[in-house]
């Protein structure tokens, strides 16, 4: 596996077990970016973050080198982080927590889930379009949130000024893909 600087960070609901659709989506996804040579990074607990994490250990042949970043909350009380996490980050509030997702990816990936993964579609849109973070891809694997990205893209519609930087894939193979251009930089050094 080639190692890269770059770090994508991938939200998406918690609820999704082994075997189910969305869980094994995840996991295709994590298996992919680990391939790529992208990190991971995501909330580090189950659902969907567990299957990605898992599925990028999967692809470094099971060992610890796929490099996986879990930040968790210690407001969650004794839950630990699931297996595949080689680098757990604590913090202390769902804020802080949200704050250090965002800050570690260099690019974002967005699964279908709840009203958390709700929460960390619509802070990203909302820091990038004031100018509070630097533009960075923001993926939304299938069509789950077209409707969001629909209500986000309007005022940039009436500014004419285009929110460019997100959009909507249809597959695994295209998100890594068009990470993969996106991160040109990040990704010279492989």
């Amino acid at each position: 596996m080639r190692e890269s600087g770059a770090i994508v960070t991938v939200f998406g609901s918690a609820l999704p077990s082994s075997g189910e659709d969305a869980y094994e989506l995840a996991r295709e996804l994590g298996r992919s970016l680990a391939r790529a040579g992208l990190r991971l990074c995501n909330g580090g607990y189950g659902g969907t973050m567990e299957a990605a994490a898992r599925g990028a250990r999967e692809a470094s042949g099971g060992g610890a080198s796929a490099g996986t970043i879990g930040v968790t909350c210690e407001l969650f009380g004794s839950r630990a982080a699931n297996p595949w996490i080689d680098d757990v980050r604590q913090t202390a509030t769902l804020f802080e927590r949200l704050e250090q997702l965002i800050a570690l990816g260099d690019a974002y990936v967005v699964l279908p889930g709840g009203t958390g993964t709700l929460l960390e579609l619509a802070t990203v849109l909302e820091l990038t379009s004031k100018g509070l973070i630097r533009t960075r891809p923001i993926l939304l694997l299938g069509r789950y949130w077209e409707g969001v990205l629909d209500v986000a893209r309007e005022p940039a519609r009436q500014e004419s000024s285009q929110a460019l930087w997100v959009n909507t894939v249809a597959s695994v193979e295209e998100c890594v893909h068009s990470l993969l251009t996106a991160l040109g930089d990040k990704t010279d050094e492989l």
